[in-house]
């Protein structure tokens, strides 16, 4: 068989109206089918694509052998988070992109069959190794944070996470919605790690309520996962109308506080939703903003679908939910009433021309194609820098101009024993490469703790 076995979703009428996750995730047959395409190949290329390196062949061939807690052992090796990935993952860019079934057809679907083992196998949290008598601190509880904390607390380290929220989880909870990843699955995720003896403090502003200096003075190491969550903007007149979010606080209203339901943060229920941007993230906040029942949800970006670095299935889910793409398009100012609300925003069509540094065709306006779309709202997604509150607060951190922490091939930062990874040292970018940054860390922390 070479056609890959398709997700099960929810219909397209039905899921728009709701928060419930729109991929159902694949039967045991589905599973054992797919897994069935797998040629286990000797190189195993698909490998070589997973930031976490878990080994895909192995995992796959116990599905087929319909072993799924073995296939779940194997993950687990690599990786704790196996729901977590297999479900947000861009496989098609990573491990799916080198599969060698995908050179003449459809890659295997790795990240459906990882979903699959990670969401029916029965299996037990491992035994840590003796306590070290080594004590690390971790800054953030997002996907870099948790992967680092998993490994070194398996090594026997005594590990002690500083949130700065309320809740767990960091983009995980705040930035991804629950149509996509359950938030029972992050706190699901999460207790593993509290029954390794992990420990988790909440509303710690590292750099403000708990200062660097303090962490140092009580930890053998740091590894600082904060994240990047200060937002960009365009610059254009109008960015301070009321109406007009960052994607950031958008998701964050909606996500973390369930601002769809009754909740003490709500949100602005607007008839005609403009989101700027064409990454995960746009797709994240457009999908959101449909489910509150707008009239019109409009998705405004300068270049075409092609160039689109949201995920493949992020943007054909959201044209089957019936979000409106007005792409090659590029936004020139908002317009607001005499009460400061947004009333519209000016666009401009654009085309491609020659490429640019990162290898995609630059956007050149074409004069005189300016035109209003009537919203009452408009969200920024335009990507984050991370924030400065840490990096501010102790500048003996080396950082880049972006206010990226600048760390070396072993995540190690400007500071013996503090390391850094994640977004915070790349600058927004994905959950699988956040977990990877994380589990570089520990092992480069665990060395460092044995000298």
């Amino acid at each position: 068989m070479s056609n890959r076995v398709i997700m099960p979703t929810q219909d397209p009428n039905v899921r728009k109206t709701n928060f419930n996750e729109v991929a159902l995730g694949y039967s045991k047959e589905d599973a054992i089918s797919e897994a069935s395409r797998c040629l286990h190949c000797k190189a195993k290329p698909c490998v070589s694509g997973c930031p976490v390196n878990i080994d895909i062949p192995a995992f796959i061939q116990k599905i087929k052998e319909d072993n799924i807690d073995e296939a779940a052992k194997i993950i687990n090796e690599a990786s704790l988070f196996g729901r977590i990935c297999g479900r947000v993952c861009p496989q098609e860019h990573q491990c799916e992109a080198k599969c060698i079934r995908g050179i003449k057809g459809e890659a295997i679907a790795i990240g459906n069959l990882e979903r699959f083992v990670s969401d029916n196998a029965n299996l037990s949290i491992p035994t840590p190794k003796k306590a070290n008598g080594k004590k690390v601190a971790i800054v953030g509880s997002g996907p870099s944070g948790l992967a680092c904390a998993y490994d070194l607390a398996k090594e026997g380290c005594s590990v002690t996470i500083y949130e700065s929220l309320h809740a767990t989880g960091g983009v995980l909870r705040y930035g991804i919605p629950e149509f996509r990843l359950p938030k029972a699955i992050v706190d699901d995720e999460v207790n593993k790690l509290k029954a390794l003896n992990v420990n988790i403090y909440t509303n710690k502003v590292v750099g403000k309520t708990i200062l660097m200096e303090e962490l140092l003075s009580d930890f053998d190491a740091i590894y600082i996962a904060s994240g990047a969550g200060l937002p960009k903007f365009m610059g254009i007149e109008g960015e301070n109308l009321n109406g007009v979010y960052s994607a950031n606080e958008f998701l964050t209203r909606i996500n973390l506080m369930k601002a769809y339901e009754a909740s003490p943060t709500p949100i602005y229920h607007a008839k005609n939703v403009c989101v700027v941007g064409g990454g995960n993230v746009a797709m994240d906040a457009a999908r959101c903003a449909l489910r509150l029942k707008p009239e019109n949800v409009y998705i405004v970006y300068r270049r075409s679908e092609k160039e689109m670095p949201a995920r493949l299935e992020e943007v054909h889910h959201a044209k089957e939910e019936g979000i409106n793409f007005q792409l090659l398009t590029n936004p020139v100012r908002i317009i607001g009433d005499d009460k400061f609300q947004v009333k519209g925003i000016e666009c401009i069509r654009m085309e491609l021309g020659a490429a640019d540094a990162s290898g995609r065709r630059s956007p050149v306006e074409i004069k005189g194609s300016n035109f209003v779309l009537d919203v009452d709202c408009v969200i920024m997604a335009l990507g984050n820098n991370p924030n400065p509150i840490l990096t501010s607060s102790f500048p003996a951190l080396q950082t880049e101009k972006h206010g990226c922490i600048v760390v070396n091939e072993d995540q190690k930062t400007s500071i013996d024993g503090i390391y850094a990874g994640g977004d915070i040292a790349t600058g927004a970018a994905t959950v699988i490469l956040a977990m990877g940054a994380g589990k570089k860390a520990a092992s480069s922390i665990l060395n460092y703790l044995k000298n």
